[in-house]
């Protein structure tokens, strides 16, 4: 498990360094993808509801706890924000499966349930596990 305590800008900034990433559970939050397609990365958005999402980001219905894998397969990132500790697992396994670096946020004071790397970001902590061959 590594430790860092760098200040990286924004998520938004630290997702904006990939070229494909897929967000997990959106819901109605779209601000995030939204700003991330703006600055010409490739976003996709999950969530096991139908959601309307912005224009440029790609949307499908998807269970973290049963993901798609074809969904996954080009992907370079999967993010999350607000992420429940029951879903960090399913969200990292899915992404390891791909290959992919894993970034999320958690809500308030909930702690990640995997190792990470701690990242100070402006709004909080960002939490990445990455690939293992990046």
């Amino acid at each position: 498990m590594v430790h860092s305590r760098r200040h990286s800008g924004t998520v938004i900034d630290a997702l904006s360094r990939y070229d494909r990433v897929l967000e997990v559970g959106i819901g109605r939050r779209t601000d995030v993808a939204a700003a991330v397609a703006k600055r010409g990365v490739s976003v996709t958005a999950t969530d096991i509801y139908d959601r309307a999402v912005p224009d440029g980001v790609a949307f499908v219905r998807d269970d973290i706890v049963d993901p798609d894998p074809e969904l996954y397969a080009d992907i370079d990132a999967v993010y999350a924000l607000n992420l429940p500790p029951e879903l960090h697992r399913p969200a990292l396994e899915a992404a390891r499966a791909a290959n992919a670096d894993f970034l999320f946020t958690t809500l308030g004071g909930d702690q990640p349930a995997i190792p990470v790397e701690r990242r100070t970001v402006e709004t909080g902590t960002l939490y990445a596990a990455r690939a293992p061959d990046r």
